[in-house]
């Protein structure tokens, strides 16, 4: 499920204005950062390095009570600020004090402290608030799932709202504990490690705890139902699943490949690098919408994608993403190719470890299904649109643009970018520019013009000059139904 909404550059530039008149005392923060597909997510003026969130959830009536601690660090001075957020507010404190505060526009929480706060200042913002996720719209959507027993928040770019007040963007990221009280018998899965779980009266509290730099739209919450499972990778890595006690025809699918989770993280950390997180793992609630999303270490999956069939490739297309979306996530969301079209080549590598087809036989069936006259090339893997954000062709020529890459330096500069990068911007946040510009140093070669072609030329390039397919005719690899079943996973409802 990923939905999209549209600002215009007007609203973007009064987003990024402040308000003169508080200028004696601090600015007021921007209610949004900018970003040119979503301008109003994120705000000014601060950044977030730990979200502390205590929950009380009720299954029956999806009535979730929460206390939402954030450590900020003001990045100019502020006589006010916004936090992200849907619900319903009760009481918000800054570094102590009671604080206005105020709900504007679809999603916003504007905040007014006591007391003005300077530049570098490290301010503690408590908010108290309550809600039925469900009953809440932004922008005509929801984000939250209802379960028949229970919730769930995982979607992409926005999730974050309809459960806690946030600095709702990716290049805004930070450690988390989450702690969620449940009637006994229900299970409380988020990210990170589960810490610790006691019961008590009737009432069950589960603590999870992110150690990692996490951005907000990778912060999961699921509550319901659910089988639990642990286990240890041969590498060491802890492994947490969860599979809810009604997925009927697709839970012996969905566990058949889940469970291969460990060792296909240890593969893919002989690509990638070492997984860059503490733990590792999948949950699979009842939902109805047909999707699957990277939340860090602790990915979500509709049983809807295992219908046909096991998939471990859609498993490797997700957890891939923990080293390149996660561990490194986009500066802007127009940056999604670097999350997605190296996602979708660990595919490729799949099969080709499984030999169902090379990574370039993939390249050259992928090129050779697509007429030069199809839509799908005029969308531009590099910058395709808030709209095509999730379309086939920042999967697919996103992938090609891989395989070119890979052809242009060759195989042992190709694995030392694909394992290095992610090292080089470990927890951090990065460009397609700044890709380029480490590609190219570890190559020794110019790369612009070749991912020029790929990602931000229109059309389909010819095949006798692109380095990414071979001019021949070809067959359809055997892994290539179930490679394209990550499309569905991936579209919205």
């Amino acid at each position: 499920m990923r939905k999209r909404l549209t600002i215009s550059a007007a609203l973007t530039a009064a987003l990024l204005l402040t308000d003169p008149a508080g200028a004696a005392t601090g600015a007021v923060g921007a209610s949004g950062l900018g970003d040119s597909y979503y301008p109003q997510y994120g705000n000014g003026g601060y950044q977030v390095s730990h979200y502390d969130l205590r929950l009380k959830y009720q299954p029956a009536t999806d009535r979730l009570e929460g206390t939402a601690t954030l450590l900020t660090t003001t990045t100019a001075a502020l006589s006010r600020f916004n936090l992200d957020f849907a619900l319903t507010v009760e009481e918000v404190q800054v570094n102590g004090r009671k604080a206005g505060f105020a709900r504007t526009g679809e999603h916003e929480l504007e905040i007014t402290p006591a007391t003005p706060l300077g530049k570098g200042e490290h301010a503690t913002v408590v908010v108290r608030y309550s809600g039925v996720p469900s009953a809440v719209t932004a922008y005509g959507f929801t984000s939250w799932q209802r379960t028949p027993d229970g919730g769930v928040a995982a979607n992409e770019p926005e999730s974050a709202w309809w459960w806690f007040p946030s600095n709702d963007h990716p290049s805004d990221k930070a450690t988390f504990d989450v702690s969620v009280l449940v009637p006994d018998g229900t299970q409380a899965i988020s990210n990170g490690a589960l810490v610790s779980q006691s019961s008590r009266l009737g009432w069950t509290r589960w603590n999870w705890r992110q150690t990692k730099p996490q951005a907000t739209y990778l912060a999961t919450l699921a509550v319901g139902r659910f089988e639990i499972g642990t286990s240890v990778t041969a590498g060491g890595i802890p492994v947490f699943t969860a599979y809810s006690r009604d997925l009927g025809a697709n839970a012996g699918a969905a566990r058949a490949s889940l469970e291969r989770t460990g060792e296909l993280t240890d593969w893919l950390s002989t690509l990638l690098g070492p997984y860059p997180f503490d733990t590792v793992g999948g949950y699979v609630p009842n939902t109805r919408p047909g999707y699957a999303l990277e939340t860090q270490s602790q990915i979500y999956y509709s049983p809807r994608i295992f219908a046909a069939g096991s998939n471990t490739s859609i498993v490797v297309h997700e957890l891939a993403h923990q080293w390149y979306g996660d561990s490194v996530s986009l500066d802007h969301w127009s940056e999604i190719w670097l999350n997605e079209g190296f996602a979708r080549y660990a595919q490729w590598l799949w099969s080709e470890h499984e030999n169902e087809g090379t990574a370039q036989e993939l390249a050259d069936w992928t090129y050779a299904s697509k007429p030069a006259e199809d839509p799908f090339w005029t969308v531009l893997p590099g910058d395709p649109g808030p709209d095509n954000q999730f379309h086939a062709a920042v999967y697919d020529r996103g992938a090609l643009a891989v395989q070119a890459l890979r052809n242009t330096v060759g195989d042992q500069a190709f694995f030392a970018i694909l394992r290095g990068w992610p090292a080089e911007r470990k927890y951090g946040n990065a460009s397609i520019a700044d890709f380029r510009r480490y590609a190219e140093r570890v190559s020794g070669k110019p790369l612009g013009d070749l991912l020029q072609t790929w990602l931000y030329t229109s059309g389909k390039p010819a095949a006798g000059t692109s380095p990414a397919v071979r001019a021949k005719a070809v067959q359809e690899p055997k892994s290539w139904s179930e490679i394209k079943a990550t499309d569905s996973a991936h579209d919205t409802h």
